[in-house]
């Protein structure tokens, strides 16, 4: 069984995840299925995960991508959340993950006081006013004028693939999507061509590839699946899987056959690579198993008690801090490290955070460090979304 240290791990994984300067790509698409999925709980979460990712990326080019060409589709998936996938790994998710999903959202209607009669009668009214068009949640509730939980009825037809999210409304910030029928919005997507037992094997295959090294910890809580799940569909590509042994881990990992040779091929770096994350972004959310890229002191501070992962920023694949982004008044980006690092990685930190900051407003921002953060775990569970707020500052520019 072969060894490797966790910086050649990291390596691997900063490469594959295009956060190295030499693997960032113009390539949208490509990276949405290189990083397993883009998370879209958050709207703004897959602008924020791309630009980490892409040269010259501009909102516009995955708006094309998801409401244009429809190479890039929402759906949720793994773990019952809202992703970005690849229109060609839509099935696989779909599949694999509709049993748990649609379940989740069934009940979900019934505690928002859905009846199975009432989503019947309503659903099949929703199809008959969608024919031909899209439409938003406010047009759908006055066409077919009912006091009951649209928005639990809408999200359960789309989890049973009967409706497409479309493009949000009055803008990318907002959470509420317009929709359409599935079959009309994505007729070149067969939801029924491959079958759950098959999906669960090539959505582990697809999850290896894009965060190999993984132990099976990390496998059943990337999918949302039972351990007995995955190690019954992991039969299924046993040939195209090696256990390896990871020096953080201590417990095998599996990593693709196709990249154990580009693990031990993969050169040291002469720089500091340094990456600030959204939260909720796929790296950050990718592992049960964060020990590889997190001490556990600083837990914490980037993980909230459902372990959902704020705003991060990363240092050679490890995290050293947090970042924040706020509006009121002028714009302004906050950072706050909780682990003290060179002179002149703070500097490009900075410098990141200026960009960074410029990409979200639109325009110049001021950027500021902090002097000390509360655990997220000792806030409310909205704390990922604002980890900074009301923080000290210390230094600004």
């Amino acid at each position: 069984m072969a060894d490797f240290s966790l910086n050649s791990v990291s390596r691997l994984i900063l490469h594959k995840q295009h956060l190295t300067d030499d693997s960032r790509s113009d390539d949208v698409v490509r990276i949405a299925y290189d990083t397993g999925g883009l998370h879209a709980t958050e709207p703004a979460t897959p602008y924020l995960s791309i630009f980490a990712r892409a040269n010259g990326f501009t909102g516009k080019h995955l708006d094309d991508e998801l409401y244009r060409t429809k190479n890039l589709v929402k759906i949720r998936c793994m773990r019952k959340t809202l992703h970005v996938l690849t229109k060609d790994m839509v099935p696989v998710a779909y599949a694999a993950t509709r049993r748990m999903v649609e379940e989740n959202s069934r009940r979900f209607g019934e505690f928002r006081g859905v009846s199975r009669e009432d989503y019947e009668t309503v659903s099949k009214a929703i199809m008959d006013i969608l024919k031909g068009r899209e439409m938003g949640l406010p047009e759908i509730k006055k066409e077919i004028e009912t006091q009951l939980n649209v928005p639990a009825i809408l999200n359960l037809m789309c989890d049973r693939g009967l409706l497409a999210r479309g493009m949000r409304e009055k803008g990318r910030a907002n959470r509420n999507h317009r929709y359409a029928l599935f079959h009309e919005y994505l007729p070149d997507i067969d939801l029924a061509k491959i079958k759950e037992t098959e999906a669960k094997t090539l959505l582990i295959r697809y999850y290896a590839g894009a965060f190999g090294p993984v132990t099976e910890n990390d496998i059943a809580w990337w999918t949302g699946f039972s351990k007995k799940e995955v190690r019954e569909a992991m039969a299924g590509i046993q040939d195209e899987v090696v256990r390896v042994e990871v020096s953080y881990a201590g417990r095998p990992c599996f990593i693709l056959r196709s990249d154990l040779d580009i693990i031990g091929q993969m050169n040291k770096r002469k720089g500091p690579v340094i990456n600030l994350l959204p939260m909720l972004d796929p790296y950050l959310m990718g592992y049960k198993e964060r020990e590889r890229y997190i001490d556990g002191e600083s837990y914490n501070m980037v993980y909230d008690r459902s372990g959902n992962a704020t705003s991060t920023i990363l240092l050679d694949g490890r995290a050293v801090g947090v970042w924040d982004f706020a509006r009121a008044g002028e714009p302004l980006l906050k950072f706050f490290l909780f682990r003290e690092v060179p002179e002149n990685v703070l500097e490009d930190v900075r410098l990141k955070a200026e960009k960074l900051g410029e990409f979200i407003a639109g325009e110049s921002v001021r950027v500021t460090q902090c002097a000390s953060m509360a655990p997220l775990t000792g806030r409310t569970a909205g704390a990922v979304m604002s980890p900074l707020k009301g923080c000290d500052e210390s230094t600004s520019r």
